[in-house]
């Protein structure tokens, strides 16, 4: 009897631990809180042969709003905005969720704090430890060109090595100036008086 009292205890001990966690993580999601980003397609062209990739130059239509559903940003009014994958120009959240779509795609993308403008906000529009969510059309999409993708690459890494290899040219002129013998004023006067 003390073993099946024991079994029916544990089972609704287990049974309780996950009602609970359930009730937590739906009370979570209902008090706004977003902790991963999360991408939804709402509409998708029949064809679609080419995906966005980091380097990707893109022209969108968005409205961003906060969870409760006031307007932050949209660019309906103006003209598209243009994002270069990879160049951080919209915040990360919204970078993330525009790898992998088509032109012409609309996705909701649902943004957490931590992507999109941290603990401070972004004072008086969007409070701190704010979840996002934009609305996102994407009108034309480029892919980057092999002489992009070389730029963006190689161009940085060879700045890089030229940076030390031009410190290490100018310490050594600086260091063979230095070390160089400066002429002798009585052996200049020498020589003037023996050439006469």
């Amino acid at each position: 009897m003390a073993a099946l009292l024991q079994k029916f205890t544990m089972k609704t001990g287990v049974l309780l631990l996950l009602l609970a966690a359930l009730t937590c993580g739906l009370a979570q999601e209902e008090d706004g809180v977003v902790e991963e980003l999360q991408v939804e397609t709402l509409v998708k062209p029949e064809s679609c042969s080419l995906l966005s990739t980091m380097g990707d130059t893109m022209q969108i239509h968005y409205t961003g709003k906060l969870m409760d559903g006031k307007v932050i940003d949209s660019s309906l009014s103006r003209d598209p905005l243009v994002v270069e994958l990879g160049k951080r120009t919209v915040i990360a959240g919204l970078e993330q969720s525009l790898i992998g779509v088509c032109e012409g795609e609309k996705i909701k993308a649902t943004i957490p704090a931590h992507l999109a403008y941290g603990k401070k906000g972004y004072p008086p529009t969007i409070p701190g430890d704010a979840a996002l969510e934009f609305e996102v059309e994407v009108i034309s999409l480029t892919q980057q060109t092999q002489w992009q993708k070389m730029v963006n690459d190689v161009f940085p890494l060879v700045c890089l090595a030229l940076v030390p290899t031009l410190l290490g040219l100018v310490g050594l002129y600086l260091y063979q100036k230095a070390n160089a013998q400066k002429p002798n004023k009585k052996k200049a006067k020498e020589k003037k008086i023996k050439k006469k």
